[in-house]
């Protein structure tokens, strides 16, 4: 009987992403310009995670409460990941001027629990921003939204960008779809977030979005978490299809190479010719004709 093997599940098998897919993409030769896009967001982030938390401790004495926030945590997530890939695919891109295609990167070296928890992390980047601004600007946005100058510089970052910095992730990399258990996680991450929002309540006296007030909203408390448990499922299923089809048509146009699942077996790997790792990078030997299927042999996601 073949041993459970829950690494395996969320997509990092022993012999990871082998196409090199979490580091290139479809649409740029080179992985110089997905590491510079990367590394942009990271620092954008960043800087605005700072501001915003400065001005909040300093200006509105509300700094305290800052990590009370799903929307600030989503946003350290999406920070997180980005400077994550963002220095991977820079690593890569280093090595891929240096020795052409085929090269690997240091995240397949790593411990599997590590490129698991990669793989979680960006399963949530592209999943949680969609909730966060929906239920901002459906449910929690008003005449303040937009009043000043910080307001808007803020709203427009953490409930409006981080939206566009998921379609970046989702459209312009060849990251493959999320494994289907990472949704368990994300389910838990959020479950967990109704504990930090009703235990900010109970030490520092307010709730932190106004739906989760029982005693002002009642039984449509439980409507709203509900309905952000399956608005959660409707937006991984949905974004999982779309890289789903952006991936077939990478594969279709040749833009990255087709080695079949990244939970695929290791006999399987080796069977493409793609099992060879070296002691410092993992280089990947390319099938000998990959470069005719290719209209580039360096576009080796």
């Amino acid at each position: 009987m073949p041993r459970f093997d829950i690494l395996r599940l969320l997509g990092t098998p022993p012999k990871f992403d082998l196409a090199h897919k979490y580091v290139t993409s479809p649409f740029f030769r080179s992985p110089f310009i997905l590491a510079a896009i990367r590394l942009s967001i990271a620092v954008f982030t960043l800087v605005t995670l700072i501001v915003v938390l400065v001005w909040e401790a300093t200006k509105l004495n509300e700094g305290g409460s800052f990590f009370s926030y799903f929307t600030f945590l989503s946003y350290i997530g999406i920070c997180s990941y980005y400077w994550a890939s963002g220095t991977q695919t820079l690593a890569y891109a280093l090595k891929w001027r240096r020795s052409g295609a085929g090269v690997g990167y240091p995240l397949q070296r790593w411990p599997r629990i590590l490129q698991a928890l990669h793989v979680v992390l960006q399963s949530s980047v592209v999943n949680f921003p969609i909730i966060v601004t929906v239920v901002f600007w459906s449910l929690l946005s008003g005449p303040d939204t937009l009043s000043t100058t910080f307001f808007a510089y803020e709203n427009i970052s953490v409930h409006a960008l981080n939206t566009v910095f998921l379609l970046i992730e989702v459209f312009l990399t060849n990251s493959p779809p999320a494994p289907w258990l990472t949704l368990v996680f994300n389910i838990l991450f959020l479950a967990g977030y109704l504990g930090v929002a009703y235990i900010t309540h109970a030490t520092q006296g307010f709730y932190t979005y106004s739906f989760l007030n029982t005693s002002v909203e009642g039984a449509k408390t439980a409507a709203y978490i509900i309905g952000i448990l399956i608005g959660e499922i409707i937006v991984f299923v949905l974004v999982r299809g779309v890289v789903v089809l952006r991936e077939r048509w990478a594969v279709k146009s040749g833009r990255v190479m087709d080695v079949g699942s990244d939970v695929s077996s290791d006999k399987a790997a080796s069977s493409e010719g793609l099992g060879d790792m070296d002691d410092d990078w993992e280089e990947v030997r390319m099938p000998d004709n990959y470069a005719q299927r290719s209209p580039s042999k360096h576009v080796d996601a």
